[in-house]
């Protein structure tokens, strides 16, 4: 096994080295493919291919997933887009900032712009002057075509929900340190939940999220907001490598879970 491996690469090595199957590692890890007898499946980045195209798609566009979830009443944490002005005026019009300006007057507590692809809180800014605005506009659409606004709001609780299907195979809060962020690579620390009414509540809406787009195997995380369970987010690369330092084995399980269902050995 090669030296500072992701825990995702490890653990389908341990897989498929358990089960038979070949493993292929490219690309330095971000491809790998497995093949068992004529079956070959490919894992991407954090995603083992479980999902289909669409639900990918949506669950990495943070405003479709805010879309979908409203269309199926899921509470969410709503995320409204802005295209980058360099794709030209015909497709993002002229209106954009001023559009921006008034998401920022109709939330005087703040707002928070990240880019609308992505991961692990890089490019996140809570914005609360117009000055601070340009600064995260610049930011973030210097490095992607589009990006989201959403209300800053006071998160009382993030907790993250695994779920393959409708069962929840790993749910843990994330504990900020000195950040206002609770992304884990911020600082952030993962935390289990043991089984109660909080671990049933973001598992219960994780997976009406889940059912809204689509999608099987997923990384989705719920903020509790004045005391209401909300979605924030939809991943469809489901990434434990913070988690994997204190539960190897709890991670081990899920991901063999999931690529149970990949090779069919579960129904």
């Amino acid at each position: 096994m090669a030296s500072g491996e992701r825990i995702f690469v490890q653990a389908i090595r341990h897989y498929c080295a358990e089960h038979g199957i070949a493993v292929d590692v490219h690309a330095g890890g971000w491809l790998i493919a497995m093949t068992s007898g004529n079956t070959r499946r490919f894992a991407f980045g954090y995603d083992i291919g479980l999902n289909s195209a669409i639900a990918h798609r949506l669950a990495n566009d943070k405003s479709a997933t805010s879309e979908a979830l409203a269309l199926a009443n899921v509470p969410s944490i709503p995320h409204h887009l802005f295209l980058n002005p360099k794709l030209g005026e015909k497709v993002v019009g002229a209106g954009w900032r001023g559009a921006m300006l008034e998401q920022l007057a109709q939330n005087p507590q703040g707002i928070v712009v990240k880019p609308n692809e992505g991961t692990s809180g890089r490019a996140v800014f809570k914005v609360t002057t117009e000055a601070e605005l340009d600064h995260a506009i610049g930011e973030v659409f210097a490095m992607s075509t589009g990006l989201v606004i959403s209300p800053y709001v006071a998160i009382e609780e993030e907790v993250r929900v695994i779920l393959l299907g409708d069962v929840p195979l790993v749910v843990y809060s994330k504990q900020r340190g000195a950040d206002w962020r609770h992304n884990l690579d911020a600082g952030a620390r993962p935390v289990l939940l043991e089984d109660g009414e909080m671990r049933t509540a973001c598992a219960m809406l994780a997976s009406h999220a889940a059912r809204a787009i689509g999608i099987m195997f997923a990384s989705i995380d719920v903020v509790r907001v004045d005391g209401e369970w909300r979605v924030l987010e939809i991943n469809s690369g489901v990434m434990m490598e913070a988690l994997g330092k204190l539960h190897p084995e709890l991670v081990q399980g899920a991901y063999d879970a999931a690529l149970d269902r990949l090779f069919g050995e579960v129904g």
